[in-house]
């Protein structure tokens, strides 16, 4: 720019300062050399940069109210909602249905708690005790002791002799020659002899099913739909359905004996347990 003819410059002055500076003939805007102040160059002289303004106007002063139509709809608050569950065919919510958690007594200090249905061993809270929850289903001969609050069958092919079985509802479907130590039901579909004792929740004979039990049976229920003989000793109440034939000595809070059931022995009424 100092290699420029004269002609091409022209002289300004600063409209803050009034200093002299020497500038291009082409020039729009530029800077005070002296105050450092910005200005514009109109037709060949310095004026002042013009800075627009903003104006603020007055609420419901500048502004016509809105008519009612034309007003803006107040926001709805937000509110966090969870989706809604697919809905699922009646079979498979059936299947998928959570079951109830089961009931554990610990084989130890006999405390009562619960466990989840599915769970195959558990921890008494009371003394750590472990407790086992698996299933049995026996369709062989069988001599190894079982000690569990799940469920255990015998089949109709299964042999159980000579040992103690604690669980929480045994199904005899087959034979059975030991002890039975039930937090649940003891359910007997079968003919045989059961050696051992026997303590359970509720007996129940089915139809059909004979059995002889030849040590005492200790249960809080009893009802008989088959031929039994041997010792009951029930806290509740004894049913023999019309087709129960039972033989023997029973102790029992009640008995309740339909037309056609027949009993041979001595009854013992007690007082039930409240």
């Amino acid at each position: 720019m100092a290699d420029e003819p004269q002609r091409h410059r022209i002289d300004l002055m600063c409209p803050e300062c009034g200093h002299h500076q020497s500038e291009p003939a082409l020039v729009v805007s530029t800077q005070c050399r002296s105050c450092r102040a910005n200005f514009q160059v109109r037709d060949g002289k310095a004026v002042k940069r013009h800075r627009p303004t903003a104006r603020l106007a007055s609420p419901m002063r500048d502004i016509a109210p809105l008519a009612p139509e034309a007003r803006r709809p107040e926001p709805t608050p937000f509110r966090l909602t969870r989706p809604e569950p697919p809905r699922l065919h009646p079979i498979l919510r059936f299947f998928l249905r959570q079951k109830p958690p089961r009931e554990v007594i610990c084989f130890n200090c006999s405390h009562t708690f619960t466990a989840v249905r599915e769970a195959q061993s558990s921890q008494c809270p009371k003394c750590s005790g472990y407790v086992s929850l698996r299933d049995y289903r026996i369709d062989e001969p069988w001599n190894r002791r079982i000690q569990t609050r799940g469920d255990v069958i015998i089949m109709k092919t299964g042999v159980v002799s000579g040992v103690n079985i604690q669980c929480h509802q045994l199904t005899v479907l087959g034979e059975l020659a030991g002890s039975v130590d039930c937090s649940g039901d003891l359910i007997i579909r079968s003919h045989g002899k059961i050696l051992g004792k026997v303590r359970c929740r509720e007996l129940r004979v089915e139809r059909g099913a004979r059995v002889e039990f030849l040590s005492p049976v200790n249960a809080q229920s009893v009802r008989i739909d088959g031929q039994v003989r041997g010792q009951i000793n029930c806290s509740g109440l004894i049913v023999l359905e019309k087709r129960a034939q039972l033989q023997g000595l029973v102790r029992a809070a009640g008995l309740s004996v339909k037309s056609g059931a027949k009993h041979t022995g001595t009854i013992e009424i007690i007082q039930g347990s409240s």
